[in-house]
């Protein structure tokens, strides 16, 4: 089983590349203890999209840590990396989306595989029930998503973005971006829109359960987004926005899963300090090895 996580963010609200900021015990990055709990949970595979400026850095970091049955593809977000035939006179400098670094895997992955962010803490229970689901599931046209409670996912110390799921049935009917929320007078709203929203609303940390047929699905959506000359400069393409589109066209359906998880990221610098924390008291707890690989 794989594991893809995104890595090739800028940090820009946190002031500094957090995918790579020692916040373990024995200054582990975050994204290591998602790989422990993936291996624990027999994933033997790990794909980490960054920067170039990243890739030598990660590739030793990890092959020095993981077990050497482990399989690493440490790859390279390049702006560059487009659909064959699509041509650009853009000076474009910013990435492309998450959508985008998950096409970049296309070469390396078959079959099944988990999308998470390097920067987020998913909890351990939250990928043995991905594991579950992958085992168990025998529709290639089925998806799923490790869904998070709302008001478990915010930020003292400003708004965030999330993903608000519509679930019906235990599977996913839209996902709607919100991307200014925060707690405010007791409510939690999106500022952009005005809507409150309920605290316990299902949403998307970008952990994701798909198949490779999500490859060509954004090489088919990529190539039409680069036909809108507005979209050439700044606009992105997310994973959401992807699924969404391929539920709508009947190509997949996606089951939604209880994380039964703590979920916890550090979108702001001061979140550093309550991150470093709960590892810690995660650690003395025994829920994990301090140095975490051995």
């Amino acid at each position: 089983m794989t594991l893809l996580l995104m890595a090739a963010g800028s940090g820009s609200r946190y002031g500094k590349l957090k995918q790579f900021d020692d916040l373990g015990p024995a200054k582990e990055f975050l994204m290591e203890f998602s790989i422990y709990d993936a291996l624990k949970n027999n994933f033997n595979h790990i794909v980490v999209i960054t920067k170039a400026a990243n890739k030598i850095f990660l590739e030793s970091h990890l092959s020095e840590r993981l077990p050497h049955s482990v399989k690493i593809d440490v790859l390279v977000q390049d702006i560059k990396d487009i659909p064959e035939g699509v041509e650009l006179t853009t000076e474009r400098e910013k990435p492309w989306g998450t959508a985008h670094a998950v096409w970049t895997a296309r070469n390396v992955i078959s079959g099944d595989f988990v999308i998470i962010n390097a920067d987020d803490y998913y909890g351990q229970n939250a990928f043995e029930g991905a594991a579950n689901f992958m085992k168990n599931n025998k529709s290639s046209s089925t998806f799923a998503l490790v869904a998070y409670n709302l008001k478990n996912t915010l930020s003292e110390f400003g708004s965030v973005s999330r993903g608000v799921c519509e679930v019906e049935n235990k599977h996913l009917k839209s996902i709607i971006e919100r991307t200014k929320i925060l707690e405010k007078d007791t409510q939690i709203l999106d500022e952009d829109s005005g809507v409150v929203l309920d605290p316990n609303s299902a949403v998307s940390m970008n952990f994701w359960i798909c198949n490779e047929s999500i490859f060509n699905y954004i090489e088919t959506y990529f190539t039409k987004f680069l036909q809108n000359q507005n979209n050439l400069e700044k606009s992105e393409i997310y994973l959401p926005f992807v699924t969404q589109e391929m539920m709508e066209n009947g190509h997949i359906t996606v089951e939604v899963i209880e994380a039964k998880s703590t979920w916890f990221g550090v979108t702001y610098y001061e979140d550093k300090e309550v991150a470093v924390a709960t590892l810690k008291a995660l650690t003395n707890k025994g829920a994990y090895p301090t140095p975490l690989w051995r």
